[in-house]
């Protein structure tokens, strides 16, 4: 089922059986997400949830817990973006949806919520994760596709200094480098045929997506999050993250959050969109 949300002339579809995601977004009359692909890595905007990213070897490290490998030796972007989603309350411009953990993917288990609220010129996007039995490790993130304009060029503003360095295959080694001149958003930059795939640390500005003729605003789940960017020819990702890739490996470092039993963890970004 697609559940529409509407607030004036913005309109948003979301798919509770195809892992709770943004299928469409249409803002400033123009949709702005990519079209629905055959690999729900590729379309709409999905929540990574109970991390963001890839963990190498699909490994949990200080759990003895393993994951499904999806991407290689390495599992990625949580365990709910194919899942099927229960739709708890609906209204015209909200609905919340739940999900249990699946334990063949994400044996520590537990529950997680989701809450979608379109107003005019704004969508709130809001997860909680709830611990089951055990203690556990929690990072989410958003991972929205957003498309690139018939005409013209879509600019990124992202206020960090540093990005992570990592493996040929998207590891994080642990360092953090300065940005080179390719890498720096800070002022931003028109991406053309710039190709990135990199992980920006210390985000403490809200990050912009321009248009043509839309500029969308993305707040940050906290003061200092990370934010990957990637930009294939495809669609570009902006996606705003609680913590680093691999976030069990370098867990007093990543921003990773550390459950008990029955604990929630909460995280939110609020988009918001003018015309220039």
């Amino acid at each position: 089922m697609v559940i529409e949300l509407t607030a004036g002339d913005d309109r948003a579809l979301v798919d509770d059986e195809r892992g709770g995601r943004l299928a469409s977004l249409v803002a400033g009359g123009a949709e702005r997400l990519v079209d629905q692909s055959d690999d729900p890595f590729m379309w709409g905007a999905f929540p990574m949830i109970p991390w963001a990213g890839r963990v190498a070897d699909a490994r949990v490290a200080g759990f003895d817990v393993d994951l499904q490998p999806n991407a290689g030796p390495h599992a990625m972007h949580g365990v709910t973006y194919d899942t099927q989603w229960t739709v708890d309350r609906s209204a015209k411009n909200a609905v919340e949806l739940l999900c249990t953990l699946p334990t063949e993917r994400w044996p520590l288990g537990g529950v997680a919520a989701q809450r979608i609220t379109l107003t005019r010129g704004c969508l709130e996007l809001e997860i909680q994760v709830q611990a089951g039995r055990s203690a556990m490790p929690v990072a989410v993130g958003w991972h929205p596709w957003f498309r690139r304009p018939d005409k013209g060029d879509i600019t990124v503003v992202v206020d960090s200094p540093a990005v992570l360095e990592t493996t040929d295959d998207l590891i994080p080694t642990g360092e953090v480098v300065t940005v080179s001149r390719r890498l720096d958003l800070r002022r931003g930059a028109r991406l053309g045929r710039r190709r990135l795939d990199h992980v920006y640390v210390d985000v403490s500005e809200p990050v912009t997506v321009r248009w043509p003729d839309l500029h969308l605003t993305i707040e940050l789940p906290h003061k200092a999050s990370t934010v990957v960017v990637h930009t294939p020819q495809r669609g570009v990702c902006v996606e705003p993250q609680t913590a680093w890739p691999d976030p069990f490996a370098h867990p007093d470092r990543s921003g990773v959050a550390r459950l008990q039993p029955r604990e929630i963890f909460s995280a939110s970004t609020r988009w918001s969109w003018t015309s220039p």
